[in-house]
């Protein structure tokens, strides 16, 4: 019984010691990349891997990219805030980004499995919404069935990351996380990527800072 007290303390202190440690990376952060979309082409900062990514009417938008990413070519710092907003036009919803990819990869079949951290909006026909780490279907992947998603509403998107914690927050409130005690760092791991299976999405104002 004593170990197992000592065992539950100690992962109560970790989880404050992080919490803490995203406080104070928040208000130290420092911008290092935004795009609000307002011309007419992509331009040189991002990679289309196949999907079709298009801006229209100052706005990014995507349908049908079947699992082909939109890298963006900028790192991303090791612990990072990353901010956009999000809707979809499409009763399915499911809205996609990968965070910490590798920048290049893209689905060459059906199947596909990420590089990076998966967030995944209404997906499976607004049934869910998850964070994976590179398996959108693995049994590690953190899951919530409600609410579910709204066709044409503009959603807010935040996510954080310090140390193994993996915080995304919907709208201003914590809406999912994960804890990975072997975090995707390092090569092949320092990319965001904007991602897309069949339905239509508009992304827009995508800010990165590090922490």
């Amino acid at each position: 019984m004593g170990k197992l007290i000592s065992a539950i303390l100690l992962l109560s202190v970790m989880s404050c010691s992080t919490d803490r440690a995203l406080q104070r990376n928040e208000s130290e952060a420092s911008l290092v990349f935004k795009d609000n979309f307002d011309r007419k082409e992509l331009g040189s900062n991002w990679l289309d891997t196949g999907g079709g990514y298009k801006i229209a009417n100052g706005e990014l938008r995507v349908q049908g990219a079947r699992n082909k990413p939109l890298w963006l070519k900028k790192k991303l710092p090791r612990e990072a805030k990353i901010t956009f907003t999000a809707r979809s036009m499409s009763p399915t919803v499911d809205i996609k980004a990968e965070l910490w990819g590798d920048g290049r990869s893209r689905a060459t079949e059906l199947s596909y499995t990420a590089t990076s951290y998966v967030i995944i909006l209404g997906g499976w026909n607004n049934t869910r919404s998850i964070i994976a780490r590179m398996n959108e279907h693995g049994a590690d992947r953190k899951v919530r069935k409600t609410p579910k998603a709204q066709m044409g509403k503009p959603y807010r998107f935040m996510v954080k990351r310090s140390k193994h914690r993996l915080v995304w927050h919907l709208d201003g409130a914590q809406f999912l996380e994960m804890n990975d005690p072997e975090p995707l760092e390092g090569p092949g791991h320092e990319f965001f990527a904007f991602n897309n299976w069949k339905s239509e999405v508009f992304f827009d104002d995508i800010a990165i800072y590090a922490l």
